[in-house]
């Protein structure tokens, strides 16, 4: 896990737990796929909060160029 405290953390939510925490964006989609197999057996049910889903799919597109 990266320890930076410089890195960015993207807000994660899980709606069954009722939980809100950041995560590092390096250690994002470890820490979300151990959280959903250790208590959700496996399924999807913590993710990206949508609204910050949102952005970055829109930086990326705009990186990429597909917006243009």
């Amino acid at each position: 896990m990266s320890s930076s405290d410089d890195t960015p953390r993207v807000p994660i939510i899980c709606p069954e737990c009722e939980t809100t925490t950041r995560i590092p964006v390096d250690d994002l989609a470890e820490s979300l796929e151990r959280h959903n197999e250790q208590l959700h057996d496996g399924e999807d049910v913590a993710h990206i909060d949508p609204d910050i889903a949102d952005q970055i799919q829109n930086m990326v597109a705009e990186d990429m160029g597909l917006l243009e």
